[in-house]
């Protein structure tokens, strides 16, 4: 029992949750809650924050003999949030008690765990014990592996993944009660935690699987919010700036670009101090040589150049104005599906319609694949979890938002001749494991199964789908129909009865109706 007692008390200091007294308790030893409540307060909001305050500052000192303890618990979460110091729990103070958050205890600036605790050796083992459903295993090891890079990149420590046996970060997703005395309190409050390196579960993280987790802009974004908590891990409590990766609340529904984030200077500091910073092996550079003696320097023979003037230009150049959904002439680019949800695209933009959420996102294509402008064509593998982009005579895999290594490639590799400078359109069909590619008039038949194309590639559209017009914009499977753009229309095709069954605007897809 004593040994029991003893674990269970350093975990508590570890994670910084020793609270000897509760806030209700406080308030009833003497104090009325109108002493420390607004009276625009409700009691359900009121409620909510004594669980906030015991949570996040129930260890924060007494520092005056017969002040009040609650009222300086409050204060010091004011001053850290740089909020109005009042010492009450009011409007402003419920917004930030309302946002997602971390669920380890609060500090001020770049901090540390008591006693600076940190690895002492260089190179980290984790282990991702469990996946959660709400997203793929390879964007969660995306995810995970990307929020590391961003500590690596700044300090000599490396993190190899393992599969089996304990690792020194263990990684897991649970909800509620979940195994280690600090539950999960549902949706869009806690949404993980983790603790100080140690020995045992130190340096371990676990992720709410109540949370809606994802890579895209719905949802908490598992990139962020593991970046965080590894933070805990290395040794770093929560900062009071508010760039900081460290800061302790966060924004569901945010479309970050883990290729592109960089940490704050705060976030830097801290962890540099801690394990100091990376080695860069730069090389010096060589001084310039001196002259040999009594030698004079050499006089330039020709004149300098001088520089050309540049005409002027005749006109401002034009930034092209962002497609609308609604507008009644939208001609797509390409169509697709991705795990469910389909993808519009147009320009520099695609509109994900989401099989689960009633709102169509409109998302830059450029903000998710960064060497990736525009898309000519578009057709998803969903045996694989994998969808094939085309531009020019490019392509690129992708699985869910991850560009996958090794793209882009040439589309000679699918037996497409130097003649063909563009894919208009393409599309899979399961049953006969065929890709077809459209161009111009004709279309081409990939055989996925002999990975070949076809030998009588290309035939004429009118061959396979009667009543198709030539130079589609788009084409995608749906069910059991196939859905063709012609300009600012929409065919729907049954491809048993081989006909069009109806015509409508595209912008239907989009809930312009």
């Amino acid at each position: 029992m004593i040994l029991l007692w003893l674990f269970l008390h350093g975990l508590l200091v570890n994670m910084n949750l020793v609270d000897p007294l509760p806030l209700t308790q406080e308030i009833n030893n003497g104090e009325s809650e109108s002493s420390v409540v607004s009276p625009e307060i409700e009691n359900e909001d009121f409620r909510k924050a004594q669980e906030y305050i015991n949570q996040y500052y129930g260890d924060v000192p007494s520092v005056k003999r017969m002040g009040n303890p609650i009222e300086e618990k409050i204060r010091a979460m004011q001053e850290f949030f740089d909020l109005n110091v009042t010492g009450k729990i009011d409007a402003e103070t419920m917004k930030i008690i309302s946002k997602p958050r971390c669920g380890v205890p609060d500090v001020q600036r770049f901090s540390h765990f008591p006693s600076k605790p940190k690895w002492q050796k260089n190179t980290l083992t984790y282990r991702i014990i469990n996946y959660t459903p709400d997203m793929s295993t390879s964007d969660v090891n995306y995810a995970i592996s990307r929020a590391l890079k961003l500590w690596r990149d700044v300090t000599p420590l490396d993190f190899q993944q393992v599969y089996s046996g304990e690792a020194d970060i263990m990684i897991s997703f649970g909800s509620k009660v979940h195994g280690d005395f600090f539950a999960f309190d549902g949706p869009n409050g806690i949404l993980a935690h983790a603790f100080a390196p140690s020995d045992g579960i130190g340096g371990d993280a676990h992720f709410d699987e109540d949370e809606a987790w994802t890579l895209t802009s719905r949802g908490a974004n598992l990139f962020l919010v593991a970046a965080h908590e590894f933070g805990h891990s290395l040794g770093l409590e929560h900062s009071k700036d508010t760039t900081a990766l460290m800061y302790p609340t966060t924004s569901l529904d945010t479309l970050i670009n883990p290729a592109q984030y960089k940490l704050s200077a705060d976030d830097i500091a801290g962890i540099q101090a801690l394990y100091g910073a990376r080695d860069s092996n730069v090389l010096k550079p060589k001084p310039n040589p001196t002259r040999p003696p009594n030698k004079p320097k050499p006089k330039p023979t020709l004149p300098p150049i001088k520089p050309v003037p540049q005409p002027k230009p005749t006109r401002t150049p034009t930034i092209p104005s962002m497609p609308q959904k609604c507008d009644q002439n939208l001609e797509f680019d390409a169509v697709t599906r991705m795990r469910r949800d389909l993808l519009f695209f147009k320009d520099g933009i695609f509109w994900r319609k989401s099989s689960r959420l009633p709102d169509v996102e409109t998302i830059s294509i450029n903000a998710v694949w960064p060497n990736l402008e525009r898309v000519d064509a578009a057709y998803e593998v969903p045996q694989r979890d994998i969808v094939y982009l085309f531009k020019g005579r490019q392509y690129w895999a992708t699985a869910g938002f991850r560009m996958l290594w090794g793209y882009p490639r040439d589309i000679s590799e699918f037996g497409f001749p130097s003649s063909v400078k563009k894919i208009d359109a393409a599309m899979y069909l399961e049953d006969e494991k065929k890709v077809i590619f459209f161009v111009g008039d004709k279309y081409w038949s990939y055989d996925r199964s002999r990975f070949k194309m076809d030998s009588k590639s290309p035939r004429k559209m009118k061959e396979k789908f009667p009543g198709i017009p030539k130079n589609v914009g788009s084409a995608f499977k749906n069910y059991s129909y196939l859905y063709f753009s012609d300009g600012p229309n929409q065919l729907e095709y049954n491809p048993r009865r081989q006909r069009v069954l109806r015509t409508f605007p595209n912008n239907h897809w989009l809930k312009c109706d």
